[in-house]
C-alpha cells in the first residue's frame, strides 16, 4: 500500500504498510531503494541483473530483515538497485524469489545495514501488515 520515511536521530526509519505479507516485503524493498537512489523506481530502467534468493528464518520479521539485508549486499556487490521481485514462495519463515536489478552509478545514501531495532511485523487496525524499519546509514 505505502511507505513513509520517518525522522530519526542517527539512522533512517521507514514505516511500511502492505495488505499482504508479499506487499509488505515489496514496499519495504521500495522504501530501501528510495533511500539509496531517490526517484529510481519512477525511471524507466532496463533490467541487467537477475539473482535467486532462498532464505529461511524463525519468523516473518526476521525473514524481512534477512531479505532486505541480502538485497542490500547484492546491491553493494553489483552496484545495482534491485527493483523487481518475483516470489516463488513466501511464508512466515521461508522465502524463495528472483530479484531483478539495474546497475547504477548514483547511490545517494549508502545504507550500511538493516536493523532489527523496532522491526516487528504486526497487523494494524485495518488488518494490514505493518512494521518500522531502521536503516543504518
Amino acid at each position: 500500500m505505502s511507505f513513509e520515511i520517518l525522522p530519526h536521530t542517527a539512522d533512517v526509519r521507514v514505516k511500511v504498510v502492505g495488505q499482504s505479507l508479499e506487499e509488505l516485503f515489496l514496499e519495504s524493498l521500495e522504501g530501501m531503494n528510495e533511500l539509496m537512489c531517490v526517484g529510481f523506481r519512477k525511471q524507466q530502467t532496463k533490467i541487467t541483473i537477475q539473482k535467486t534468493l532462498k532464505i529461511t528464518a524463525l519468523n516473518s520479521t526476521m525473514l524481512l530483515v534477512y531479505f532486505l539485508s541480502e538485497v542490500l549486499t547484492l546491491s553493494h556487490i553489483h552496484h545495482a538497485i534491485f527493483c523487481k521481485v518475483e516470489f516463488k514462495k513466501l511464508s512466515d519463515a521461508t522465502l524463495e524469489a528472483k530479484i531483478f536489478g539495474t546497475k547504477t552509478k548514483k547511490i545517494e545514501k549508502d545504507i550500511k545495514a538493516v536493523s532489527y531495532h523496532e522491526a516487528k511485523i504486526k497487523k494494524n487496525k485495518n488488518g494490514d501488515h505493518e512494521t518500522i524499519l531502521v536503516f543504518d546509514i
